[in-house]
């Protein structure tokens, strides 16, 4: 396609995920595994053990959808991949990786479907964040930040249907289940962040300081408490919205 350089009009969120780079994630794939199955219907992907749900519905979220574009373009993402800012993918702060999502623009009623491979946006009331192809085709590049309404469909697997492969998914799966934090404050400042460090350390457990270097600026994330269950942390998160920290979301943990 042609590039476009409207991307330029918007700001990308400076709140992207920090990349570890550890074996696993140098020799992951792009494309996304046939789950394997276990018993009682539950399988495993990349290691990690999912179960069916026993509602259809599957995960839905609205909230609002950003992009982010050329400054990240060839950088890795958070599963290990280069980064495609003409590609069809996005960060979600908690959905497994290589979960395939429809979103639909609220606005104007466009749809498009995407793969997560990224985490983010760290900006509350952001619930996703696309390339800018995908921002393109949803007719939300100009505008940057549209609210948005996004369902999980599963893992994607190939089938061959009256003679042609045509993708199909693998619904439902848990998404309730994993590892999971809650993300309370972001600075710049290293000694801002250790006193909200030290300050959550004398009242929760497991309070840690997540550093990102975004090119010539370090951000540090003080992230606190840790969930086996999706909507534990969201609870948590609400509780200390209600206290201090208005700004506190629940997040996958790294």
């Amino acid at each position: 396609m042609r590039r476009s350089q409207t991307y330029f009009s918007v700001k990308s969120s400076p709140y992207r995920l920090s990349l570890t780079l550890i074996f696993f994630l140098l020799v992951a794939c792009s494309s996304t595994p046939p789950p394997s199955k276990q018993k009682g219907n539950s399988y495993t992907v990349y290691g990690k053990r999912y179960y069916p749900l026993s509602s259809s519905a599957g995960f839905t979220q609205r909230g609002l959808a950003s992009w982010y574009g050329r400054k990240f373009h060839g950088r890795l993402t958070s599963n290990g991949e280069r980064y495609d800012m003409y590609g069809r993918t996005a960060a979600h702060k908690t959905l497994p990786f290589n979960t395939y999502v429809q979103v639909k623009n609220l606005q104007n009623g466009k749809k498009i479907v995407v793969r997560i491979n990224d985490r983010g946006p760290f900006v509350r009331g952001r619930i996703i964040d696309l390339t800018f192809t995908a921002a393109s085709e949803l007719g939300m590049a100009e505008d940057g930040v549209v609210p948005v309404q996004i369902e999980a469909l599963g893992y994607a697997r190939k089938k061959r249907q009256a003679g042609k492969l045509v993708r199909v998914y693998e619904k439902p799966a848990s998404y309730e289940l994993g590892d999971f934090t809650i993300q309370v404050g972001a600075f710049t400042e290293r000694e801002n962040a250790l006193r909200l460090h030290a300050s959550l350390s004398r009242k929760y457990r497991k309070a840690t300081i997540k550093v990102f270097d975004q090119g010539s600026q370090r951000f540090y994330r003080v992230r606190v408490g840790q969930y086996s269950r999706l909507n534990e942390a969201e609870a948590a998160a609400e509780r200390l919205q209600e206290k201090d920290f208005p700004n506190a979301f629940a997040v996958a943990s790294e």
